[in-house]
């Protein structure tokens, strides 16, 4: 699904004048669950976005399947694929000097938590001096072309505050407590110190926990309502993980997108936590979900001590009183909204599932 670039020119419009060109995106991580709702969101404002992904053999692009349009349908596609990698310093560049963008949202990472633990080092490559060398190239496109109105976000998370109590707030310290977390405060520190050192229009936008359908099946929250829809169906019937109590700010990666955009229409760069303001624990999570469909989580939830953190991190909740204040950015789906939302996706996936098991096409292939 990668294709070429052709940057849009200026439409004529019905009278014979140009229409005005059309704003440019470029998004790394364009393919994970913020990847997608960002670029439906750019492309219903006009933009043009080009995501860059990373080869595999095999597609990983399921997120964004339904707004692909294949780029030989010139006049309709303006949304382009091209490979690249943050591990790739010569790729970044030379995407960034072809495509031009106007904006530039650096999304992509090796974003588990507990896996950072597991593949630290490239955990640190990926999010941290990957940031950097999208940095370092957005520095020297700009030197070379002048194009100074070029702006960029940087995805940050509220794990760099790891054991800081809350509420965490944009001038809250950093205590990270995983390899993740601490890329990230790297990752944010590079930013900040492009913006002083170089003048970018850079951001950090300190997200905290975002969640959605679209959510990756091995994150806590889309484990337990992928669970609840295949135990109401009859796929499953026992879910294992970690500690319940561990207490996060979870609200839905659609509104969250909002405002990364709403960051880059400032007349100024700045760093914003964007949250919900409200904690709720893994437990709760539980009761919301399986409570849904009629289901005790007790009778089904079992504890596997292989899914604790070696450094947990026990209550992340945001005040994104800033955000709301400047940004005039809130959320729109409360949390328990959210969960409904997510268990109401996983039933019907469930059910599309159990049509190929019981016709033998696959097998159920899950905890017991």
């Amino acid at each position: 699904m990668a294709s070429g670039t052709d940057n849009c020119q200026s439409a004529t419009t019905a009278n014979g004048g140009e229409a005005p060109k059309r704003k440019v995106a470029l998004i790394t991580g364009i393919t994970g669950q913020d990847g997608s709702y960002l670029t439906e969101l750019l492309l219903e404002k006009g933009y043009e976005v080009h995501g860059l992904i990373r080869r595999s053999s095999n597609f990983n692009t399921q997120r964004i399947n339904h707004i692909y349009i294949d780029p030989h349908n010139t006049h309709k596609a303006r949304m382009k694929l091209h490979y690249a990698d943050l591990t790739d310093a010569s790729s970044l560049r030379r995407w960034i000097d072809t495509i031009s963008p106007d904006e530039i949202y650096n999304l992509a990472a090796q974003s588990h938590v507990a896996v950072s633990f597991e593949i630290p080092d490239y955990t640190a490559d990926v999010v941290a001096t990957g940031s950097l060398r999208l940095l370092e190239a957005l520095r020297s496109h700009i030197t070379t072309t002048g194009r100074t109105h070029v702006k960029y976000y940087q995805a940050g998370s509220s794990e760099m505050f790891g054991s800081t109590p809350p509420p965490q707030a944009e001038d809250t310290p950093f205590h990270p407590r995983s390899p993740y977390a601490a890329s990230k405060c790297a990752a944010h520190w590079y930013t900040v110190n492009y913006r002083e050192a170089y003048g970018i229009f850079a951001c950090n936008g300190i997200l905290f926990n975002h969640e959605s359908p679209r959510r990756g099946e091995n994150f806590v929250t889309r484990k337990i309502t992928r669970a609840v829809g295949r135990i109401k169906i009859g796929l499953q019937s026992k879910l294992f993980l970690g500690n319940l109590q561990a207490s996060r700010d979870w609200g839905f990666a659609g509104d969250y997108v909002e405002a990364m955009w709403l960051m880059l229409q400032q007349e100024k760069p700045d760093d914003y936590v964007v949250a919900t303001e409200e904690s709720h624990t893994v437990e709760e999570f539980l009761e919301k979900a399986f409570g849904y469909v009629g289901l005790n989580w007790k009778d089904h939830v079992e504890i596997d001590k292989r899914y604790f953190r070696p450094a947990e991190v026990d209550n992340l909740k945001g005040d994104s009183s800033k955000a709301r204040k400047v940004l005039g950015w809130k959320p729109k789906v409360g949390f328990e909204q959210l969960v409904k939302m997510m268990v109401d996706e996983d039933i019907e996936l469930a059910k599309r599932e159990k049509v190929l098991v019981d016709a033998g096409y696959m097998d159920a292939q899950q905890q017991p």
